[in-house]
């Protein structure tokens, strides 16, 4: 891969809590502007990986690079600085019950930015109106629906204009067209922001829908196995990337699931 094109690198990635190892010499590039997926089965470590990208964790062994610099080495003001270029989405959405949703979006940049209070609404206000709740700004997380807080979360994550977007697991907990709906907004999200999207997730129709690249990680083995298209890697040479995409059928049988193809 081009340097000048990666956005984020992991380089010999060793995962572990105390002396329990969770993944090892984890390698793989994330293109800038692409949606990148890290899948396995559950127990793996996906999310483990996630909370490494976004500094929740030290890695026990290995980096990680954004736009070629490492993020641990460098001093607490400069990872504060990288910091302020991601946007998360947690797997629960992370919403603040005693928020309404226009609050929860203006949190961060009422912490962040410096801006006075009426640009903050009306930004906040924009970023909900971008995934589809416009109209809610005064409703309260428990008075909206599942998909409506993910969408709501992802508005938040989005409040600083991140370069980076991760997501954990978006489409837990949904219906196959809050799903579906889900990963037709980030693409777009994706499109209209130009930023680099990293997602945490084991839904395959999402996996096939959205990804321009994936790494796939194995819980037996704690490495990882595979990494490229899903398209392509439903002919992988293991067996576990083969039976993990396609749902233990033969690619010839069971070819990838087409079921929402990717925004022209």
């Amino acid at each position: 891969m081009n340097p000048a094109s990666t956005k984020i690198e992991i380089r010999g990635l060793t995962m572990a809590y105390g002396s329990y190892v969770v993944m090892r010499d984890i390698q793989a590039s994330v293109r800038k502007g692409s949606v990148f997926v890290i899948m396995g089965g559950s127990g793996c470590g996906k999310s483990t990986l996630l909370r490494h990208m976004i500094g929740m964790i030290r890695p026990a062994q290995g980096d990680i690079l954004y736009d070629g610099m490492s993020f641990w080495n460098q001093d607490e003001d400069g990872r504060k600085l990288q910091l302020r270029q991601f946007g998360v989405l947690f797997q629960g959405g992370a919403l603040w019950s005693s928020m309404t949703l226009e609050e929860n979006v203006s949190l961060p940049l009422a912490e962040y930015s410096g801006l006075p209070p009426a640009d903050i609404r009306e930004i906040a206000r924009l970023k909900l109106a971008l995934v589809g709740l416009a109209g809610f700004e005064e409703y309260y997380p428990s008075e909206i629906s599942g998909g409506m807080c993910k969408r709501a979360g992802l508005a938040r994550a989005m409040a600083l204009d991140p370069e980076i977007l991760f997501f954990d697991e978006p489409s837990a907990g949904l219906d196959p067209i809050s799903s579906r709906n889900l990963d037709q907004l980030i693409l777009e999200l994706r499109d209209s922001l130009g930023a680099t999207v990293v997602v945490v997730t084991h839904e395959l129709a999402s996996i096939f829908a959205i990804a321009d690249d994936a790494i796939f990680l194995d819980a037996d083995t704690k490495t990882m196995l595979a990494t490229g298209d899903p398209k392509s890697l439903v002919q992988s040479a293991d067996p576990k990337v083969r039976t993990f995409l396609t749902r233990g059928k033969t690619p010839e049988a069971s070819p990838a699931p087409t079921a929402h193809p990717k925004t022209p």
